[in-house]
């Protein structure tokens, strides 16, 4: 009787987000699918909840906090500056896009068992092949090598089949854009890549106080900085038409900015998905005392003193005193209420006031629509 192997039926996830004047609605399905992809499975609709325009949670007739929309509202800015645990930050609404990413990945791993043990068959049925022919068995009974080499054919053929699917075992991920909201997200794509383009970008890992008369310095904070890159970088478990925004973090989790969510993503086990309307995203820029050289595409707006007295003016008491370069740096901070808490500073500050705008905007059109 020729080999056979019975395939456990597989559910592919996809995810369809539509970003119209209606607001952002998410359809995370599921497309069954055994050797041959044939079998439909179920779909679940959920929406994201549009925002009202209002800056206040109400909590009580008479209590209220303000929101983390108000970009008005401050904003903790000294200390370490790091985020919560991945696994508290996923927003309610994005459990769904989780949970098929997590799918996907199950499937890969059931897969690559499955295809394991197929080799393993493959490689016992060419030994027994091997075999009849030294001990001519197989040589005067027809049938036993005819067999073996039917088995070996079906082996080979399930092997084929099921790297197949391991490939295609991924989040498809489809967004469809009303063209104002296309149009708006382009632009956020184009400022994005002259970001990337920035001499130098620093992830700001944490900020303190200093006592400026004691450390005879003009620096009133002290902000510890690594180097990082932005890019466009999509994550292996999520397949589409449009790249993420991939933002580096030198302390935690990296991000990734999709059309309607962010990925926050540690390792394959510790990840968290954001939906874009939940987060806070402040553009400034920073007066930044560089002791250092200054990159070519900063600004150097004002020079202190390595020294300097309170009114500003050099310390004669430390010879050998000399100036220090002031530049511009572009400053982008990112939160939610949730607990992501990144901050950025960009040598180049044009692009990071562009970065910022178009930032907005979009996120505005999508959340108010």
């Amino acid at each position: 009787m020729a080999w056979s192997f019975h395939k456990r039926i597989k559910i592919i996830p996809g995810v369809h987000l539509n970003l119209s004047k209606s607001g952002i609605s998410t359809s995370i399905g599921v497309k069954g699918a055994s050797m041959t992809f044939g079998k439909s499975g179920t779909y679940l609709n959920t929406s994201l909840p549009l925002l009202n325009i209002n800056n206040r949670y109400k909590l009580s007739d008479s209590n209220t906090i303000p929101d983390i929309y108000d970009r008005d509202a401050p904003l903790p800015l000294f200390g370490n500056i790091f985020s919560a645990d991945v696994q508290e930050i996923t927003s309610q609404n994005m459990a769904g896009v989780k949970e098929a990413i997590l799918l996907a990945r199950q499937q890969r791993k059931e897969l690559r068992s499955d295809l394991r043990k197929i080799q393993a068959a493959l490689g016992t049925s060419k030994m027994k092949l091997i075999l009849s022919y030294l001990f001519l068995y197989g040589l005067i009974n027809k049938t036993i090598s005819k067999d073996l080499k039917l088995n070996i054919e079906a082996q080979k053929e399930a092997i084929k089949q099921t790297t197949d699917l391991i490939d295609h075992c991924y989040v498809k991920l489809d967004v469809e854009f009303d063209p104002e909201i296309k149009e708006k997200y382009d632009q956020l794509v184009k400022a994005f890549g002259n970001l990337t383009t920035s001499h130098k970008i620093w992830d700001v890992t944490s900020a303190h106080f200093q006592d400026r008369v004691a450390a005879r310095s003009s620096a009133s904070t002290i902000v510890s900085k690594r180097g990082v890159r932005f890019s466009f970088k999509s994550l292996a478990e999520i397949r589409s038409d449009f790249e993420a925004l991939y933002f580096e973090n030198a302390n935690g989790a990296d991000l990734y900015f999709y059309p309607s969510f962010i990925v926050m993503y540690a390792n394959q086990e510790d990840f968290a998905i954001i939906g874009l309307d939940e987060i806070n995203v402040q553009q400034s820029y920073v007066r930044f005392t560089e002791t250092g050289a200054v990159p070519r595409d900063s600004k150097v707006i004002d020079r202190t003193w390595a020294k300097v007295n309170k009114n500003g003016t050099p310390d004669k008491r430390f010879k050998g005193n000399y100036q220090i370069p002031i530049a511009k740096y572009g400053q982008i901070k990112l939160r939610t209420i949730t607990g992501l808490n990144e901050e950025y500073e960009v040598s180049h500050y044009e692009f990071t006031e562009a970065f910022g705008q178009t930032f907005r905007a979009y996120q505005t059109i999508i959340k108010y629509r």
